[in-house]
């Protein structure tokens, strides 16, 4: 296992503390279960930024296709 090193001012020191007397565990632990949190939540906004990017390509090929059979509408069919 290695060593971190963090140096904190006393707001985040005393956040820590607090943290870690109410929710029975060491700070060593606190840390790294908040960057594993932080690490997944970086993952989830970059996968709703590739849904949200492969939405809009699949809405612009929609409106293309549509466009295309607008004339087909009123054929009578």
């Amino acid at each position: 296992m290695h060593t971190i090193t963090l140096k904190s001012d006393d707001t985040f020191y005393n956040t820590l503390e607090d943290m870690v007397k109410t929710l029975h565990t060491t700070k060593s632990d606190l840390i790294r279960k908040a960057v594993v949190y932080y690490k997944d939540a970086l993952e989830k906004e970059r996968l709703k930024e590739q849904i949200k990017n492969a939405s809009f390509k699949v809405r612009e090929e929609s409106l293309k296709i549509s466009q295309e059979f607008e004339p087909t509408v009123n054929d009578g069919l």
